[in-house]
């Protein structure tokens, strides 16, 4: 009689009673890596799946994923680290936001070491500026009945697709050389305003207005508090 070498329970067949896992862990081998990659990309709860239902309902979706149904789509912190390191992955190689993006030259500047690190981790990043824009959602849609971390989980989502957009413009233009990615900005902005409005009561078009505003808003203070951050940690430096 042996014990499981998870919850360290009696075993007494293939599979632990108690926790579910196997008696023999089969060895990592070619065939476990693709049924991984299958299982990441399939089409019943997959991220391919995931990306068609909110690009058709984004709203709806969202909605049935918080009050119902969580099983449908990718877990939404899963989904926008995977879509931010695609667009990394991309943008890194080809150079994309060299032609966009100036740094602060000062060497050892807090702000400058800040904004490098957003550049690097854009999947936290995007969670964090997360925050940030559910802080204005939450004040400018506060009569309805979602709490702040269920508007965390929406743009987690939302901003999960625009990172796949702007993927998509980044492999074209690094192809091209055509310059496309304020396109993308703008087709992004439309998006997350539909989506938002969708979500909280399409039958309002007040509602895209204040999705949009609130998004702005959000990036605005989310930038200004990452400037304001570096700026501080500077003069603690200095003094």
């Amino acid at each position: 009689m042996n014990n499981c070498s998870n919850c360290n329970n009696e075993l007494t067949g293939k599979y632990c009673s108690n926790c579910g896992q196997a008696v023999t862990v089969k060895r990592i081998d070619g065939h476990y890596i693709v049924h991984e990659i299958e299982h990441v990309l399939h089409f019943e709860r997959g991220i391919l799946y995931t990306i068609r239902e909110l690009l058709i309902r984004p709203g709806q979706n969202i909605r049935n994923f918080i009050d119902k149904n969580r099983s449908r789509l990718v877990k939404p912190i899963i989904f926008i680290i995977v879509t931010s390191l695609i667009y990394t992955l991309i943008s890194h190689y080809f150079h994309i936001e060299e032609g966009y993006i100036k740094l602060d030259d000062t060497k050892g500047s807090a702000t400058n070491a800040i904004d490098n690190w957003i550049q690097n981790h854009y999947g936290y990043a995007n969670i964090i500026s997360g925050i940030f824009i559910a802080f204005w959602l939450k004040i400018f849609f506060r009569k309805y009945d979602y709490n702040f971390f269920e508007i965390v989980i929406l743009l987690c989502f939302l901003i999960g697709m625009g990172m796949l957009l702007f993927s998509v413009f980044a492999l074209f233009e690094g192809l091209t050389k055509f310059h496309l990615m304020q396109i993308s900005g703008i087709i992004f902005y439309i998006y997350v305003s539909w989506a938002i409005g969708q979500f909280f009561d399409k039958a309002k078009p007040i509602n895209y207005v204040k999705a949009l505003v609130s998004y702005l808003l959000g990036m605005l203070t989310f930038s200004l508090s990452s400037i304001l951050l570096g700026t501080l940690i500077d003069l603690i430096i200095k003094h």
